[in-house]
């Protein structure tokens, strides 16, 4: 065992705070849905922006960005990088729509979105399939990246450990609720960031500073290598139609947690907990921003010196583990153990409570207990609250069987966007296309989980071909099933229109005549602009590190100054 009695102090403090922060997020109110799933809907910009980005940090994904960069370079990171694009339009043409909105779970627009009977099949179904297979699929990859650390770290029981701690956040969070996932994310992003730059900082000293690290890696892969290249245009192992599949496609057309095009999942929940419109926009920039372009640094310099100190490992995730163990002092080991034991129990606990929120909102209340059979609403939302803690529980059961199917990180992280793959048009545009109906979201779900068992019928291995033929075969399908049936009836629309607010040529014949709507032009732009700053913050950092200072502070402060602007015209 690698800790020392420092070490196990550190640990011990961790825990001590964490079961302090229960008690009070305990003794919060929470009478309804509302307040246990989306904080009574009064939350703060950075207080709900820092949480979206500590829950996208889990102890899986230091580990996926190492085996990420040992295959592909840092370029190969542009497999979830890409998901800057839908991120952005989310901020600044969604957030908005999802807070006039004015659900729990983005399941529950489905009941203001559609009508009938195919409405109430979908939002049944969806809920159910992102609770359980879904979400479960997300808590394996992640639970496979913790147990993996545990694995370096203690050398044996990292299962034993795992069940230990998925019962105590279990238990947790379904006291707490969203508040104290949302209190516990931020304590975790201030931990675990801290724990990142120091572990960068050994792990680069250790190498013999960045100017040794070019070189050995210079030594490894011939003076011609493109690992240090954010653009995957240039690494000659990264296929042009993979680079293509992830700049050009994946962003809108495959559905990701956290990642969603038009918003959704937990991502979406933190808006709906927003105090308003601005603070929802604010939050969800913050977001991006800092989790696109300005995390990831300390993962991939440390994944750099992993593939120097460790040139041939079998599993390549290992090493940032590894580097941990060998490199940090006592206390300082504690502290980096402790930032992965927050991630894992930041991530843990809003899977376990985005998962409770569906089964219990749109599965066992419409379906199973609706309001009409209680005495009182204040009854049946005790009620709720009641379930949604046993629910928490089970959803943790089923978090912890599905993990034990899985090897890697990135696996699990390929399989939810195959499955996902050309859904995410569907849900961009039934903001903005009356004509979208319930069928067209069951249509194209089915065919995007078809088109996927269809490439492996025919031998689909690679997975840029994978997304090229189920994307285009569910947009196929889906868009033909939207014209083959009937759209929703005039009153639902109008209704949703009055609502939402939605714009563009899309509801036209839903407006009053004069009629102030949503802008979509603004929008467009500010994400685009948005988009190129963190494109420039990103590679302003990889030239302050390894090229030039002074096109990377020119690049790095042109970003801040993109940045900037948006946030003043918001």
């Amino acid at each position: 065992m690698p800790f020392s009695s420092l070490d196990y102090l550190v640990i011990i403090a961790y825990i001590l705070l964490m079961v302090v922060v229960g008690y009070y997020s305990q003794k919060r109110g929470q009478k309804t849905l509302q307040d246990y799933f989306t904080g009574g809907k009064n939350l703060p910009w950075w207080l709900i922006g820092i949480s979206m980005v500590a829950t996208t940090f889990a102890a899986d994904t230091p580990l996926a960005v190492t085996g990420i960069i040992a295959s592909d370079g840092i370029a190969g990171n542009w497999i979830w990088w890409n998901f800057m694009f839908s991120g952005l339009i989310t901020v600044f043409l969604y957030a908005k729509l999802w807070k006039r909105a004015d659900v729990i779970t983005d399941v529950e627009f489905i009941s203001i979105r559609y009508s009938g009977k195919p409405a109430r099949i979908l939002r049944g179904f969806r809920s159910l399939y992102l609770a359980f297979p879904i979400n479960c699929i997300i808590l394996g990859w992640v639970t496979v990246g913790m147990a993996k650390i545990l694995t370096v770290l203690t050398g044996a029981g990292q299962w034993e450990i795992i069940l230990g701690m998925y019962l105590l956040i279990g238990i947790y969070i379904a006291f707490s609720g969203i508040w104290g996932v949302i209190i516990t994310d931020f304590i975790q992003f201030i931990i675990a960031m801290g724990g990142s730059i120091l572990l960068a900082y050994y792990a680069v000293s250790h190498i013999g500073g960045l100017d040794q690290l070019q070189a050995e890696l210079t030594s490894l892969f011939g003076s011609d290598h493109s690992m240090l290249s954010i653009n995957p245009l240039t690494s000659p192992d990264i296929a042009i139609a993979t680079a293509l599949v992830w700049v050009g496609m994946m962003w809108w057309a495959s559905w990701y947690p956290g990642s969603e095009p038009g918003g959704g999942g937990y991502i979406a929940q933190r808006m709906f907990s927003a105090k308003d419109e601005k603070n929802a926009v604010g939050g969800t920039l913050l977001f991006n921003v800092a989790h696109f372009a300005l995390r990831p640094w300390p993962w991939i310099l440390v994944a750099l010196v992993a593939m120097v100190v460790y040139p041939n490992l079998n599993d390549p995730e290992t090493g940032y583990p590894l580097l941990m163990l060998k490199l940090l002092p006592s206390g300082l080991l504690g502290l980096l153990a402790v930032a992965f034991l927050a991630a894992f129990v930041s991530t843990v606990s809003t899977h376990l409570n985005w998962g409770a929120s569906y089964v219990v909102n749109d599965f066992y209340k419409p379906f199973l207990k609706p309001e009409e059979q209680f005495e009182s609403e204040e009854q049946a939302q005790k009620h709720y609250v009641r379930v949604s803690r046993w629910t928490t529980m089970l959803m943790m059961v089923a978090a912890v069987g599905v993990s034990l199917l899985f090897d890697t990180v990135r696996g699990g992280w390929e399989a939810i966007l195959s499955i996902g793959a050309g859904t995410g048009l569907v849900y961009m545009l039934r903001w903005f296309w009356w004509r979208i109906n319930a069928w067209s979201e069951i249509s194209a779900m089915a065919a995007a989980a078809t088109g996927f068992a269809l490439t492996k019928l025919l031998g689909y291995d690679d997975f840029a071909q994978q997304m090229i033929f189920t994307t285009i075969f569910a947009t196929v399908v889906w868009i033909t099933v939207t014209f083959l049936t009937k759209p929703d009836d005039e009153v639902t629309l109008q209704k949703f229109f009055d609502r939402v607010k939605p714009g563009g040529p899309g509801w036209k014949r839903f407006m009053t005549r004069g009629e102030a709507t949503y802008s979509l032009l603004p929008g467009i732009g500010f994400a685009a602009v948005s988009a190129v700053s963190i494109i420039a913050l990103l590679f302003g950092m990889g030239q302050i590190f390894f090229e030039s200072m002074a096109l990377g502070l020119g690049c790095f402060v042109a970003g801040i100054g993109g940045i900037w602007y948006v946030v003043q015209k918001i």
